[in-house]
């Protein structure tokens, strides 16, 4: 790499030659050097046919940039990168237009900072660093933030649609970040960009490759689906889901800690059903219940409370979320007018944090015992935005672990993480009208939490039919030769107590027949029995014989 130094006053800058001067981001270029930058510009075919005042080398830092000083335009993210160099004798620094700085933004377009982001993204964490593993498995967390707010373009509408509140639009199309991230350095292993209308299942097909069996996945509720476990599950991980509570697994074997074993999709999974209390310092009381789905199944190495506990580390992702949305963002909507600027400004988003969170392990691990979520992020970008107006340690610092950056980071550590409780409110709603609604038990404020209960909830045994009649269930085949095993032993059931009520699940659950595919074709056969009037049905779902339907079965010799 060729570069120029000058000398200025009592401190040396050392910066690329000529034109390529401005391409930089202060100490933070050693983890996006020129060579990445090039290689990512020839793969994805952007490089400038020819050299000219604004290289798209220098482009590709000017949308980094961008991010880490989102209260000015463009014009001012020029001035904050070329301010230490003007005056200096070795160098010309151009001063190109606000209208130039928007055309080499178009020039880089899409690709390079996707593809730079791809190159950036992966785990951070070092060996032995806490609250980053469980039991040797590297805990990661997926989820989505659709709080990202475009502006209000009929360009933007076309793509990204106006989000919806309760209380009407949302004023603003919405953007989705989807992310998978490592629990405790809160580095980010990948990300998609969509609209609102894609949902987050759809939109996190693209991220189960970044699995891998070394991995414990944390996810809520909006990931319960058995094509997402099995899709997990195919690249070797294990998971620990929260579920919705109107799945009704069947209960294969009950632990002695509580939980069960069920199968779902074909998987052998076990569920943790909890009822969590919690007691704030100002005598709050909040009772809860969790029903969580893993894949692990050892209840001597992975206690039911262990995992209860540990599914708590998934909230570090929403602090990602926060940090993306508030800190870096810095404004209540996005700069770009057009859904090719949005897309390249999203994905320079996840580059800056990226790095950032780089810089911000390596530091964490200069420090034995340091859990890297009491770095702030705040600090280093303070620091890394110091860095750049001042161009220090463009080609790297000396001592590259105890830079500036991470001096900075390590000086102001943040305080170690206390548990609390907060009802989940919106800070700016979009009606000034009470929602009718029940009220939050949660306090309105963040409360210290004194204590916290967990109880797993065993299964309750479900209730065994009575073995059907054998003299029953042959005069029930012989009237019905054409009809399966299965459905012979459902219209034994229903033909022993008569009248009453039974849902197709509980009838599956009887004889043993669990996953969809299996449960939607013994609720076909009895929607056909009733049908053909050789039972009735009562309620969706639900079947029932009528005394006129009774078949009575003949008295034994």
């Amino acid at each position: 790499m060729s570069e120029s130094a000058m000398v200025c006053a009592s401190r040396t800058i050392t910066v690329a030659p000529g034109v390529f001067a401005a391409g930089h981001l202060g100490e933070l270029t050693s983890v996006v050097p020129f060579e990445l930058v090039d290689a990512v510009l020839e793969a994805t075919g952007c490089v400038q046919q020819r050299v000219r005042m604004l290289p798209s080398r220098v482009g590709v830092y000017v949308v980094l940039a961008m991010v880490l000083f989102p209260e000015v335009g463009l014009s001012g993210v020029w001035s904050h990168l070329t301010g230490a160099m003007r005056g200096l004798p070795k160098i010309a620094v151009p001063a190109p237009s606000g209208k130039a700085l928007r055309d080499l933004r178009r020039r880089v377009s899409v690709a390079p900072i996707r593809s730079l982001f791809e190159h950036l993204a992966g785990p951070t964490s070092w060996p032995g660093m806490p609250g980053c593993r469980y039991r040797g498995l590297r805990m990661v967390a997926i989820d989505g933030c659709s709080s990202f707010k475009a502006p209000d373009t009929s360009r933007n509408r076309a793509v990204f649609r106006i989000g919806r509140r309760r209380s009407g639009s949302d004023g603003w199309p919405g953007v989705q970040l989807l992310a998978l991230a490592e629990c405790g350095t809160r580095a980010l292993l990948g990300a998609t960009v969509t609209a609102l209308s894609v949902g987050e299942i759809p939109a996190a097909a693209a991220l189960w490759a970044r699995l891998d069996a070394s991995m414990l996945l944390l996810a809520d509720a909006a990931f319960d689906a058995d094509k997402v476990m099995a899709a997990i599950a195919g690249r070797q991980a294990q998971f620990l889901i929260r579920v919705n509570a109107v799945r009704k697994p069947a209960v294969l074997a009950v632990l002695p800690d509580g939980s069960f074993l069920t199968r779902i999709g074909g998987l052998r999974l076990r569920v943790i059903d909890a009822q969590i209390s919690i007691t704030g310092a100002d005598g709050t009381q909040v009772t809860g219940r969790w029903r969580l789905v893993t894949t692990l199944t050892d209840h001597r190495t992975d206690p039911a409370k262990a995992l209860v506990q540990l599914y708590h580390q998934r909230w570090e992702i929403e602090t990602c979320f926060f940090g993306l949305r508030h800190t870096l963002t810095g404004r209540t909507v996005l700069r770009s007018g057009d859904p090719f600027g949005i897309a390249q400004e999203m994905w320079a988003l996840a580059c800056i944090w990226q790095i950032l969170h780089i810089v911000m392990t390596d530091a964490a691990a200069t420090r034995p015992g340091l859990d890297p979520d009491r770095c702030s992020v705040t600090v280093a970008l303070a620091a890394a935005r110091d860095s750049v107006i001042r161009a220090e340690h463009i080609a790297g610092h000396p001592d590259p672990l105890h830079g500036d950056i991470a001096t900075a980071i390590l000086d102001q550590p943040l305080d170690a993480r206390r548990p609390r409780i907060a009802a989940r409110v919106l800070k700016a709603p979009g009606s000034r009208y009470p929602k009718h609604r029940p009220a939050d038990p949660r306090p309105a404020r963040g409360t210290a939490i004194q204590a916290i209960d967990t109880v797993i909830a065993a299964p309750a045994t479900p209730a065994t039919c009575d073995r059907p009649d054998p003299a029953l269930t042959n005069a029930l085949r012989t009237r019905h030769p054409a009809m399966s095993h299965h459905m012979i032993y459902a219209l034994a059931i229903l033909h022993t107590h008569p009248g009453q009520p039974h849902q197709a699940r509980q009838l599956a659950r009887a004889l043993g027949i669990t996953g969809w595919d299996p449960l939607n074709a013994i609720g076909v056969a009895l929607n056909t029995a009733a049908r053909r009037g050789h039972i009735t049905k009562c309620a969706p779902g639900t079947y029932t014989i009528t005394t006129e339907q009774a078949l009575t079965p003949p008295p034994n010799p």
